[in-house]
């Protein structure tokens, strides 16, 4: 990713040097698992610590120009530094073992990293929730005026949906969270189960249940899924606050500090940069689902295929995503609404917005359906042309005057009434975990 979208913690933990360390961790441990098992001299694992060698991304680059291998460079660098006793490291593994392995640590802790600011993401939106649970908003369809919700009860959605990626996410990070060092092709013929089980608990994995040289992808395609969701939820929440802050509706809008400017051109202009920037981002995560989801059909037991795209997918995924909820949690924090606003456009439609509760009163009165669709269509069509107002037009209507009291037709206009549960849903949200 380029400086802009990367926050700090996803620099270091996609560096070279925080990859390197990684693979020395996971070969450590198996070194250690070894010594356990009787296989390796006690005490080789803890003499190379104790040498806390600085190794040299660089030195490992130059290495690779030569032998035309990641694993096996970095292994002839920490020979170089380790000496003699690092014959004994990557004993009975093969370079997958030390590639997966350590690719699982970083995404499970890449995952802790995104769990965290989505935290930060849901705690912004339930406050914001919990404040508008009863400020009234026209609720759209198709872009249209539908019927009144509350600005709480619309949030909510968004509040529940955050919340069902985190679990998404949670679960993808426990999917993820395994490793293998079996072998060549995954049979332990030189490094025992016993001692995979041991090494990978110490690095806080668990063993893929039956791996070929790598650990399969299906589990890999899973995270990328949980993360293009997360970022699916909040691209709709960023288009929503988008379509709040047109000109034309002015409900709400984004934050807009001292000393910031809209346009090089038009003074005046606020724009929703922050929401149009987070619909832009969330096609990035997303492009990862197909290229993880292209990398499960592997070749027999292994091929590289999947390699490349993990190099550019895992880096750029996780820190767009981490990118996108802090930049989203602000956006929901800093958010300015305009409950008046809201109001006028609920007013504005002259209680058009009511029709169904007219509809309803007709047929609970006794009138067909359709019959009754067609007596409330027909006044809401007058009100629509300029002919007089929809609840007018409908107490001079004989066949509704017929069925349905003006107490009833009132109650069909209450708002109070129409938005009588939106409080449930907003304590759902609130409770839901």
């Amino acid at each position: 990713m380029i400086p802009r979208y990367t926050p700090a913690e996803f620099a270091a933990l996609w560096s070279a040097d925080f990859k390197y360390a990684t693979w020395l961790e996971v070969e450590l441990a198996a070194t250690d698992a070894l010594e356990h098992e009787g296989i390796v001299p006690r005490g080789t694992a803890a003499r190379i610590r104790d040498r806390e060698l600085r190794l040299s991304a660089e030195r490992i680059d130059e290495l690779e120009r030569t032998v035309k291998h990641d694993v096996i460079a970095f292994l002839t660098h920490v020979e170089e530094r380790a000496g003699a006793d690092a014959r004994w490291l990557h004993f009975g593994l093969t370079s997958s073992d030390v590639l997966d392995t350590s690719f699982a640590m970083l995404l499970t802790r890449a995952a802790a990293l995104l769990e965290g600011r989505l935290d930060a993401l849901v705690a912004a939106l339930a406050r914001v929730v919990q404040a508008h649970r009863q400020t009234p908003l026209i609720g759209r369809s198709h872009g249209m005026h539908a019927e009144p919700t509350t600005f709480g009860a619309m949030l909510a959605g968004h509040l529940c949906e955050m919340k069902r990626g985190r679990r998404r996410l949670r679960a993808a990070k426990e999917e993820i969270a395994v490793g293998k060092l079996s072998g060549a092709v995954g049979t332990y013929a030189h490094f025992p189960p016993a001692a995979e089980a041991r090494a990978l608990a110490a690095l806080g994995l668990r063993p893929e249940t039956v791996a070929t040289q790598v650990v399969p992808r299906d589990r890999h395609a899973a995270f990328f899924a949980a993360l293009a969701l997360v970022a699916a939820g909040i691209e709709r929440l960023a288009q929503n606050v988008r379509h709040l802050q047109r000109s034309e509706v002015g409900e709400a809008e984004e934050s807009f500090t001292a000393g910031q400017k809209g346009s090089s051109a038009m003074p005046h202009k606020r724009n929703p940069i922050a929401s149009e920037n987070l619909c832009g981002l969330g096609r990035v995560v997303r492009a990862a689902v197909v290229p993880a989801l292209e990398d499960v059909a592997l070749w027999h037991e292994r091929d590289i295929s999947h390699s490349s795209v993990e190099r550019m997918l895992a880096p750029d995924a996780t820190t767009t995503l981490g990118n996108m909820l802090e930049r989203a949690e602000k956006l929901v924090a800093g958010l300015v609404v305009y409950p008046e606003r809201m109001a006028a456009h609920v007013a504005a439609s002259g209680g058009l917005v009511h029709s169904e509760g007219v509809l309803l009163a007709l047929v609970r009165a006794g009138k067909p359906r359709q019959e009754a669709y067609v007596v409330v269509q027909r006044a809401a069509m007058k009100a629509l042309a300029g002919e007089g107002s929809f609840r007018s037009l409908l107490a001079a209507d004989p066949e509704l005057v017929a069925l349905v009291s003006p107490e009833e037709l009132g109650r069909a206009f209450d708002l109070g009434h129409t938005l009588r549960h939106c409080d449930v849903l907003v304590t759902r949200a609130l409770e839901a975990e």
